[in-house]
């Protein structure tokens, strides 16, 4: 099993190419690109083909692009905001090697239905998915387990996934997410594993159910996630892809030395790791 690192672990006191050397240093197999700020900052300095050729002569390479936002139920405007920024992604995957684009769903909607919202991800995941497949690429569906994201359980995402029914649209699978409004392990276990295209690995504090926030992150281990039962569950679902990527949004950790974070990081993840495969 490899790992990964996505940048939003120690986002307030690193960078992309700080990232890429800690990688380098502690042993992460691949990287989760921040496209909001960290891919941004570094290509005010370099350029994509600078960031291929790390790639290309470093152990570490590129997991999935994170993150497109909020791309369903958004007005026409808006949401041609999305596809652009998609084929911007693309054009970048395409450069460096990146296969995968991570998408989120619309949080704060007002007065929308459950049927609304469906119809809404299918149709736009559709029209993404053949954007995704001209660059060789898929899009990653990751629902967020709080009360006021559209697609907020693993249910209501893989209800989408099969009626888009396109062999290169996924679902990002976040432990925290998961957890965070109460996804059932009965649902995981009826789902097709070759769909699960990332899973996010971390663990949080034990609040109730629907009033987590990313703050909450702790270490793999450290928290109340049920991360071994997750995993043999997939396990028994098919599900191959062989990394996980270690996702957190602790404020305390962001204090720390990057340095530190890697290290704490590696040897917590690598321990669920080692449990289950």
């Amino acid at each position: 099993m490899r790992l990964s690192m996505n940048e939003a672990t120690a986002l307030e006191k690193s960078s992309l190419e700080r990232d890429l050397e800690l990688c380098e240093k502690y042993g992460y197999d691949m990287i989760e690109p921040r496209t909001m700020d960290c891919m941004v900052d570094y290509l005010k300095e370099h350029s994509i083909e600078d960031l291929a050729h790390y790639f290309e002569t470093h152990h570490v390479k590129p997991l999935a692009f994170n993150t497109l936002c909020f791309f369903n139920n958004r007005t026409p405007e808006d949401y041609q905001k999305v596809l652009d920024e998609l084929r911007q992604m693309c054009e970048w995957g395409k450069a460096i090697g990146c296969k995968t684009v991570i998408t989120v769903p619309t949080v704060d909607l007002q007065k929308v239905t459950r049927q609304e919202i469906h119809e809404s991800a299918v149709k736009c995941l559709k029209e993404m998915g053949a954007i995704a497949a001209e660059y060789d690429m898929r899009i990653s569906v990751e629902f967020i387990g709080g009360p006021t994201a559209s697609i907020n359980t693993f249910a209501d995402a893989w209800s989408v996934i099969q009626d888009v029914d396109m062999d290169n649209v996924g679902i990002t699978l976040d432990c925290f997410h998961f957890h965070g409004m109460g996804s059932r392990l009965e649902d995981l276990a009826k789902a097709d594993g070759r769909k699960i295209f990332i899973v996010h690995l971390n663990d949080t504090e034990d609040f109730p159910i629907g009033a987590l926030v990313d703050a909450d992150r702790v270490w793999p281990g450290d928290g109340c996630i049920q991360l071994d039962k997750i995993f043999q569950t997939l396990k028994k679902i098919g599900w191959k892809e062989d990394v996980v990527s270690l996702e957190l949004f602790r404020p305390e950790y962001y204090e720390m030395d990057p340095e530190d974070v890697y290290r704490i990081g590696k040897e917590k993840s690598e321990a669920v790791i080692k449990r289950n495969f």
